[in-house]
């Protein structure tokens, strides 16, 4: 199997499965005598946690992160960063019924045709376990581009049909924090929380859309045919279990605008050349601009429910799946830092990428 590198420059390598022994990962080409917050880094695991919501699987994972290589007294060696979390709340008993079962969504079929094997336990490598290791390595991105004066943050703009309404700024970043699912604007907030909790109550599920700002980002990261800056953030983007789309700036509704609506003018404030709109999303040529990078990704509701659904085995009989287990009514606000932690990524390899700035 391959696929389980990200990046150029800096490489993040996963492994495990959702019900194995273990998830991690190896971080390879990350900086050499970088302070790193340990502590940090547990804070950003814990925001992936399970457990935590209403709203979240029941898994009962406390993801304590062990550092086995590329960390000496505080910082790193330059050396490759290997990581794990030991998985503890593991109930592949779980999902016997699944042995011989295609779940309607997952990759259960594709994966059997393609490696003829699978892990049926809880989808074994296709799991969104492990993200763990994502959110993990963008620790360590987030880390080195704060030295960089760049942050990322992500929020909830969506979910199902309630949205932020369509004038709302952000203002603030930290009104994020203060959300109990990650969304900034109390009103609608409260409206998800309902329309969550009666979601839950039939056995359903639903989807919705993230949002994520990166300030600070200078103007030159990212190159002009294949590694576009916003090219690389989509591949990462959708390469998280369940985003099914990506845009940045304007995005699709640029494509009901016109040329003078749309188009950014370039104007002169403080002695800087910049531009009087963002409906580029901080990227011209896919090269960053200087303006904050914008970008939204939706994610499709979670395919496992709390119903019956009907399917077939791999004979190709006619099954009715039980709906039993531990999973998310929605993935959205643990998904929040998956997508920091994969536009940190992003970011902190191109900026090693390009090794003329040194800001």
């Amino acid at each position: 199997m391959s696929g389980n590198s990200f990046g150029k420059m800096l490489v993040l390598t996963t492994f495990g499965e959702s019900h194995g022994k273990a998830v991690g990962g190896i971080l390879d080409g990350f900086p050499s005598n970088i302070l790193i917050d340990l502590d940090f880094l547990q804070t950003e695991l814990n925001r992936r946690r399970t457990g935590q919501l209403l709203f979240s699987s029941a898994r009962k994972e406390d993801d304590r992160i062990e550092i086995l290589s590329g960390i000496f007294e505080g910082k790193s060696t330059g050396a490759p960063i290997a990581f794990l979390a030991h998985n503890i709340d593991h109930k592949p008993e779980d999902y016997a019924q699944l042995r011989d079962t295609y779940r309607p969504s997952h990759a259960d079929f594709t994966y059997e045709q393609k490696y003829k094997i699978r892990d049926y336990r809880g989808g074994g490598r296709s799991s969104a376990r492990e993200t763990l290791a994502r959110v993990a390595g963008g620790a360590f991105a987030k880390q080195f581009l704060s030295i960089k004066g760049i942050s990322v943050t992500a929020y909830v703009k969506q979910i199902g049909q309630y949205s932020l309404p369509n004038n709302f700024i952000l203002h603030e970043l930290s009104g994020i924090s203060k959300s109990e699912i990650g969304c900034p604007h109390p009103e609608t907030e409260l409206k998800i929380i309902d329309h969550l909790k009666e979601i839950k109550s039939k056995g359903d599920t639903v989807g919705g859309i993230i949002s994520c700002i990166i300030k600070g980002v200078p103007v030159g990261l990212g190159e002009p045919v294949f590694d576009k800056i916003q090219a690389d953030l989509a591949k990462a983007m959708l390469s998280i279990n369940a985003a099914h789309g990506f845009e940045y700036g304007s995005g699709f509704a640029g494509a009901a605008m016109k040329g003078s609506e749309n188009n950014d003018l370039f104007v002169q404030k403080d002695g800087k050349i910049v531009t009087a709109t963002n409906s580029s999303g901080g990227i011209q040529g896919g090269i960053s601009n200087g303006n904050d990078i914008e970008f939204n990704v939706a994610f499709k509701p979670v395919p496992t429910l709390m119903m019956d659904q009907e399917s077939v085995n791999t004979k190709g009989e006619k099954v009715v799946l039980k709906g039993k287990g531990r999973h998310d009514v929605c993935v959205v606000p643990r998904a929040m830092v998956i997508v920091e932690a994969m536009a940190a990524l992003v970011i902190a390899d191109h900026v090693l990428r390009w090794k003329q700035w040194e800001g």
